[in-house]
């Protein structure tokens, strides 16, 4: 059985939803070790980057894997 792109997408939106708040909170704890020291405002811009890249990653990853699979299932 395939996944639909839709379902890619809401499996996709899911993870790094769930991951946000994760990353969010290891970002405000890490970040000053290495001696940085952004607002809150700033970390929420800087996750909110990482979420649009990750959203990416998994949809075009999640995509490729279901094509390739098909065509291994054809065969």
């Amino acid at each position: 059985m395939t996944q639909s792109r839709r379902m890619s997408l809401i499996e996709a939106i899911t993870n790094v939803a769930v991951g946000y708040a994760l990353a969010l909170a290891t970002q405000i704890v890490v970040f000053p070790w290495f001696g940085l020291h952004p607002s809150l405002g700033e970390n929420l811009a800087i996750s909110a980057i990482f979420v649009g890249i990750s959203l990416l990653r998994s949809y075009t990853l999640r995509r490729l894997f279901e094509r390739w699979c098909s065509r291994t299932r054809r065969r």
